[in-house]
Order: structure tokens, then sequence, then C-alpha cells
């Protein structure tokens, strides 16, 4: 691993793999919303696993199973980033919000555009909102804190989703 010295900047540093899977490639180093580009791949990814030939029901345990392994992998991953950037939750790191986003569609994950629109819409608002507990989630250590208050945006998100499908019917 090239550490990062004086004379280069840490985008320019190479990068260990873990550290490299936090921040998904330089989608981290985006100059302007970052977050919402990891975001946004969560609902390419989310877009793209709709296209698998898969019973529904094991559609939900399979993006379930994919976000836990990811959440698993993260939360270390982020550890690293933070020993990396020598920062507390660098901004950089954008794996949490790609997990997060994963969350709205473990209950339908299938479905049009709209719910793909939707889901974005609501998880990167409770991301910025963080009610409880995910505030308090940021205080966790290293990339326990990173990871967790996603989880729960992401939580709020699909709690809302799946009210608003349940008052639908």
């Amino acid at each position: 691993m090239k550490a990062p010295t004086a004379t280069m900047t840490l985008n320019e540093a190479v990068r260990p793999f873990p550290v490299a899977m936090a921040t998904l490639g330089k989608v981290g180093d985006l100059p302007w919303a970052p977050g919402t580009a990891g975001s946004a791949l969560g609902i390419l990814f989310v877009a793209v696993f709709n296209l698998i030939s898969l019973v529904p029901l094991w559609r939900g345990v399979s993006l379930s199973l994919t976000a836990g392994i990811l959440f698993a992998f993260g939360v270390r991953s982020a550890g690293m980033a933070e020993e990396f950037f020598q920062t507390r939750d660098p901004g950089s790191v954008v794996l949490d919000e790609f997990v997060g986003q994963l969350i709205p569609f473990v209950a339908e994950p299938t479905g049009s555009w709209k719910l793909l629109l939707a889901g974005f819409l609501l998880f990167r608002f409770f991301d910025v909102l963080k009610p409880f507990p995910a505030r308090q989630a940021e205080r966790l250590p290293g990339g326990w804190g990173i990871m967790v208050d996603d989880v729960v945006a992401g939580l709020y998100a699909l709690a809302v989703m799946m009210a608003v499908r349940y008052i639908g019917r």
C-alpha cells in the first residue's frame, strides 16, 4: 500500500482494496454530492437486480443477504478508511449510502421506476434528516458509526414504503 505523503493528496495515494470498496472506487471523490452518487449506484444495482429471474420472495431474500454481507464488509472497510484518510467519517466513504439504499427494496425488490425513485428520495430524505436513532448511531466507534446511521435511514424508508403499500391496498 502506498501511504499518503505530504506531497500528494489522499486521492492520489494508492488505496488498499477495502478502502477502495468503501469509497466505491472514485465515486466518493466526486466534488459534489458523493453520498447521493453512492445512493444512485444502489438504485442502479436494484434496477439491474430486478432483471434477474427469481421468484419475488427470493429476490427479497437475496437483496437482504447482499445488503447484510456488504454491511459487514462495510463496517471493516469504513473503519479502515477512517485510518487511511486520518479523519472521522470521511465524506468519500459512500458504501454506507449504497447499502442503506438497498434496504427500502427488501420487501418489494421488483417495481417500476416510480418505486425506485420513491425509495431513492425517501432514503436520501432520512439520510439527511437523521431521525432517532440515526444521529445517535453516528457516534458508534469506527466503521459502525459510518454504516449504522445509513441502515437506520434505509429502515425508515422501508417503513414508509411498506405503509404506503398497505394503505394503498
